[in-house]
Parts: structure tokens; sequence; C-alpha cells
């Protein structure tokens, strides 16, 4: 009874100087990992969304950050580009599809007369589109209905595979067909 150790009193076990080797180590585990673990109630509310770690809010704001440089960087660019034609763009005032008043003068822009080659361009590529979509529905017609005789044939073999006589006997007759439609094809 002496050498009895007791596992309720780590200390008392320090004193008889006979530690077990699995609780020591669960020791260093513990110590290792900062000690135990958060409860289940610690946990629930230490999970919030304004002042700990949040990976989709994190992303969000990315995101934004990206988008308002990209404006900025686009704003920056037409300001430059109305310097450099000398027109700010408070000035330039689009008065009619054809006519623009710029700086108190009207000037008349002329219409562009490769329009109409532009438009029957576009409408000839249109029909070839048209074109092509209808033989590609051709294509897909022909093949479905070809699969779909296929697929009726194979129904009508595997029925007559199927077939037994009235005592339930498998009838060979069809079977013996089959076998020699298949050595007349390899031959």
């Amino acid at each position: 009874m002496k050498n009895r150790v007791s596992r309720g009193n780590p200390e008392k076990e320090k004193a008889n100087g006979s530690i077990s080797t699995s609780s020591m180590k669960m020791k260093k585990n513990i110590t290792r990992l900062g000690g135990h673990g958060l409860s289940l109630e610690a946990f629930a509310n230490a999970k919030s969304t304004t002042t700990h770690y949040n990976p989709a809010l994190i992303k969000q704001q990315k995101e934004l950050y990206k988008n308002a440089k990209f404006v900025s960087k686009f704003k920056r660019k037409l300001k430059q580009q109305n310097q450099q034609n000398g027109v700010s763009s408070a000035v330039r005032l689009v008065v009619d599809k054809n006519e623009t008043v710029e700086a108190g003068k009207m000037i008349k822009r002329k219409k562009k007369r490769g329009s109409n080659s532009l438009r029957e361009l576009y409408e000839k590529q249109q029909e070839e589109k048209e074109k092509e979509r209808m033989e590609r529905e051709a294509i897909i017609k022909t093949r479905k209905e070809a699969k779909e005789k296929a697929e009726a044939q194979r129904k009508a073999e595997k029925q007559k595979m199927f077939k037994r006589t009235r005592r339930g006997q498998p009838v060979m007759k069809y079977k013996i067909e089959h076998l020699l439609q298949i050595i007349q094809a390899s031959n």
C-alpha cells in the first residue's frame, strides 16, 4: 500500500517521485497548446463579426478598394484626355446626333458613308450564322433519328433474345441467328 500512486493529486505524485509517463505527456501537451481549450460557451461568444477575424468581410473590403482604385484611375484618364483636347467636359454639349457645340461655336459633323456597307456586312454575317445554325440543327436532328432507330432495333433484339417457351425455356432460334450474323459480319 505504501507504493500506491494516487491519480487525483499531481503534487502528491511529485512528492512520491513516481509520475506516470502518460500524465507527464498530457501535462506537456496542455502547456504546449496554451492551457485547456475554450468552453463551448466561450467559443460561441468569441465568434464576432465586428472585431475579430472574418475572411468574408476582408475579401469584401479588398474588392471594394480594388474597384475604387479602378474608378479613380478611369476618372483620371478621362480628365487627362479632356485636357489634351482643350475642352472641358462642362463646355461640350451634344445638341443633335450630327451637331456639337464647342465653346460657343457650332460644328456640323459629316455623316459617315460607310454605314450602309457596314450594315450590309452585318446582315451577311447574320445570314451566315443563321445558315450554320440551321445546318447544325439538321445534323443534330439526323443523329437523333439514327440514335432512336438504333435504340428501337436494340430493344427489339433484346426482346427476341429474352423470349421463352410456355415452359420457361429460352428460345434458341434468335440467339443462334444473332451468332450467325456476328460471324458473317466478321468475315
